[in-house]
């Protein structure tokens, strides 16, 4: 879709919402006034919103829902369970002819609760994230490079869509649509998956290593945790990341979470009977297939979030 139009850069002349300014929420406020553009929040808590005042999140931050009164785009920056579960006070406060858009890591059950509540919804997923939370996570250029995707179906309005992709490339980030079935399981496998295998692994270190210690933390509970250096910090980053965003991702993407770990159990039962049976060649071209991958998924350029 072509983005150059008027119409689509329309919401740029107007105060743009943000419903929470958490990493995600604080990073698109911080790029928009970057722009120049004027960014008013909504946040949940009076001491949420004098850290952002502090920060320069936005030019006024308020907890209160009429802040969005006179805005032409809001993105919901919301947990998944408070996009599931809105906020009445907060779907009435939203203008009837704003373009509205949300960030959440799934995608087919937000775009059914909010594609009824409000006509120019856009469901949509920035591929971005750190490590860090809250009111002080926010920085600037975090989309930059990053693909940012939208799950458009028959209903969603054509110029709303234009609206959102217009705020992903001003943001730098690389515009994609798909449908929402599609981007939830897509997301299973390359980000939900990840939080619960790396949790996992932690979990492995630390019960296997107490075990052979007699169930205490002794001696091998000590070394494995000095020895742990690069390797282990990359594959473990996102399994010790906040339990609440983990849990709600699992549980609003269930069934493709269970699909993902049901095809991981696979992988590894085959890795660990080439392990039983001593067949190093399989188990050398499995590693091998592997190392050809991952620069498929991963690379200096691309990220997900």
């Amino acid at each position: 879709m072509a983005i150059d139009s008027e119409h689509s850069r329309a919401w740029r002349s107007a105060p743009v919402g943000i419903v929470g300014l958490g990493l995600i929420g604080g990073s698109i406020a911080l790029d928009l006034r970057r722009h120049g553009l004027r960014v008013q929040a909504l946040v949940h808590r009076a001491e949420t919103a004098e850290r952002a005042r502090q920060r320069g999140l936005a030019d006024l931050v308020s907890t209160d829902a009429a802040v969005l009164s006179d805005c032409a785009l809001v993105v919901l920056a919301l947990p998944l369970d408070r996009l599931l579960e809105p906020d009445p006070a907060l779907v009435a406060a939203i203008p009837e002819q704003a373009v509205l858009t949300d960030v959440g890591s799934v995608k087919q059950s937000v775009l059914e609760v909010w594609q009824r509540l409000h006509g120019r919804f856009v469901a949509s997923h920035p591929m971005a994230g750190t490590a860090q939370a809250g009111v002080d996570a926010g920085v600037e250029g975090l989309f930059s490079g990053r693909t940012w995707v939208a799950t458009p179906n028959a209903q969603t309005e054509l110029g709303a869509l234009a609206c959102v992709q217009d705020l992903a490339v001003l943001l730098g980030a690389r515009w994609l649509c798909c449908p929402a079935a599609d981007h939830d399981r897509a997301v299973a496998l390359i980000s939900h998956l990840p939080v619960l295998v790396s949790a996992a692994l932690l979990q492995t270190a630390d019960r296997a290593a107490a075990m052979a210690d007699g169930g205490s933390s002794g001696t091998l509970g000590s070394l494995v945790r000095a020895l742990a250096s690069s390797g282990f910090a990359d594959t473990t980053r996102v399994g010790g990341g906040n339990p609440m965003l983990g849990t709600l991702m699992a549980r609003s993407n269930r069934t493709a979470v269970q699909l993902a770990l049901a095809a991981y159990r696979q992988a590894l039962g085959a890795m660990e009977e080439q392990l039983s049976a001593g067949d190093w060649a399989a188990l050398e071209a499995d590693l091998r297939q592997a190392q050809s991958l991952r620069p498929e998924f991963v690379s200096t350029d691309r990220s997900a979030g």
